[in-house]
């Protein structure tokens, strides 16, 4: 059955092209009512949107075959991103193909400020002749604060310095090294706010960004200074600005975003002159809407043919290069973690997922994603997956560490995942046999070579003669075949350890029978 996917907002046609190219099949409606969407979107594999559509939790919910949401854009606000998760739905945008377009337009309402355009150009088309009135300022030489220093304020800062300013900003997440060689200083906020001529903003809109430009932040700006923001609209307390606009505080603002879109047409930033909007034009250029939709049909097409994931904001990016290596390694991470989850005895506080070797210099959150999806599939009745299952273990309150390792005394590669409980710990590990031959290497210190697949039996016993023959008995008694058996111990007459690979499963009334063989301390079903 072919991958349907809904197209809800406007997509270029080349965009719409490349997925039915891809073999998908495409139907697109724009501008659906609320209940449409609801009553159409069961029927879907993956709904592709601007920021038209709202992809909230009640949408999510009524599509029950939802693979996918992309947005053709930066930004996901429209998209519930903690309610898909929790349902394993890839949420992917294109946050870097519309970075210039947006840095364009930042630079464009910046200069549009300084020299009053908009009110100019209403003037002259008003047959007046205003030149002293609309006296500006310029660029050169003014001091450009920029909040946010990705691709578009690094773009922002360079189009600033070929003005003649000079910038200065603020990220938590950039080193001072990279910021200079984009050449900007790094500021705390505060610094920001009071030495800037010009305020830019290019961060998303987050609980932690809501309202970041509010009468305080605000009051701490210079006086007759610039506000302009082409990145999310809520991040300005939109009254406190034309509060500082109308009071002179301010000496100019430009929005390209509002909080409520579209802005109802009493908003009391509208009676201002020396404030300067435009309807979220931001990624709106001929070239961007083209590369967007571009961009996003290739995401998808890639996703849902190669299992390729790219710019996804709830999952790991994983390129066909890097996945053809980790291929393997994926399925026997999610073996070892369902191994491990159905061997553990306690509660687990803390998964330490341990990666040794030659697999080390690859990413490790895939993989992490992996053993936790083995690990929790068999204990709860949500789906799970590889882009819920980190979540969904955070919210049952697991610590996840990872541990790479650049050495593996005994296998090229190794997973390893250790859980540890209050009293208690349990070390799994695996590895490869050639490429593709996922093995049990080792679990705690007992050395095997099992092969996780299918229904096994695993026993801890004394290490006492006639063990094994005894259990073969109760098994071939009850007519269940053995396929292979992998013994271990650690020392002589100490305990053994036994992975047994078995045809069918083992019924409660044998495993009871194998649980009575005297010197026997434990057996666990397992099925893989």
């Amino acid at each position: 059955m072919a991958t349907k996917v809904l197209v809800s907002d406007e997509l270029s046609p080349t965009g719409i092209e490349i997925l039915r190219k891809g073999g998908l099949e495409v139907d697109v409606r724009v501008g659906l009512p609320k209940e449409e969407l609801l009553r159409i979107i069961p029927d879907y594999d993956a709904l592709l949107v601007r920021s038209a559509t709202k992809v909230d939790r009640e949408v999510l919910e009524a599509g029950t075959k939802l693979r996918l949401v992309g947005r053709a854009g930066v930004g996901v606000d429209n998209v519930d991103v903690h309610e898909a998760t929790r349902r394993g739905i890839v949420v992917m945008n294109t946050p870097g193909a519309s970075a210039v377009t947006v840095a364009e337009q930042t630079f464009a309402m910046i200069l549009a400020m300084l020299r009053h355009i908009p009110s100019a150009t209403a003037s002259v088309k008003a047959g007046k002749w205003e030149k002293k009135r609309f006296q500006g300022r310029e660029a050169r030489g003014k001091t450009l604060g920029i909040v946010g220093i990705g691709n578009i304020g690094a773009i922002v800062a360079q189009r600033a310095q070929a003005f003649g300013m000079k910038v200065i900003g603020h990220d938590p997440f950039i080193s001072n090294e990279a910021a200079l060689k984009l050449g900007v200083e790094l500021v705390p906020l505060e610094e920001l706010w009071s030495r800037s001529d010009v305020v830019s903003l290019h961060v998303p809109l987050t609980e932690q960004t809501r309202h970041l430009i509010n009468a305080q932040t605000l009051a701490k700006m210079k006086r007759g200074s610039y506000l302009v923001n082409a990145a999310r609209g809520g991040v300005v307390d939109e009254m406190a600005l034309a509060e500082a606009l109308r009071s002179g505080h301010l000496a100019g603002a430009a929005l390209d975003v509002f909080e409520t879109e579209p802005p109802p047409p009493d908003h009391p930033l509208f009676a201002l002159e020396n404030f300067v909007a435009a309807p979220h034009l931001g990624a709106s250029t001929q070239e961007a809407q083209q590369v967007v939709g571009e961009i996003l049909a290739e995401q998808v097409v890639d996703y849902f043919t190669r299992g390729e994931v790219r710019n996804a904001v709830n999952v790991p990016s994983v390129s066909a290069e890097v996945l053809e290596v980790l291929g393997p390694w994926l399925d026997l991470a999610e073996k070892v973690g369902a191994l491990a989850g159905q061997l553990c005895e306690e509660r687990a506080s803390k998964v330490t997922i341990e990666i040794a070797g030659e697999l080390s210099n690859h990413p490790v959150r895939p993989l992490t994603a992996q053993v936790l999806k083995g690990m929790l599939r068999y204990f709860t009745q949500d789906p799970i997956n590889e882009i819920n299952a980190p979540e969904l273990a955070k919210e049952r309150g697991l610590e996840i560490a990872e541990v790479k390792k650049a050495e593996s005394p005994d296998y090229a590669s190794t997973i390893g995942v250790r859980l540890e409980g209050r009293d208690s710990s349990l070390l799994v590990v695996g590895s490869l046999l050639g490429k593709h031959d996922p093995r049990i290497v080792r679990v705690d210190d007992f050395v095997l070579d099992a092969v996780p697949s299918g229904n096994l039996l695993v026993l801890r016993n004394e290490d006492v003669p006639r063990i094994v023959g005894m259990v073969g008995m109760v098994l071939g008694d009850a007519g269940i075949n053995i396929a292979r058996i992998h013994l271990s111990r650690v020392a002589p007459r100490g305990q053994a350890f036994s992975m047994i690979n078995v045809d069918s499963e083992v019924p409660p009334e044998v495993l009871k029978k194998l649980r009575s063989i005297p010197h026997v301390l434990r057996v666990t079903p397992i099925k893989l």
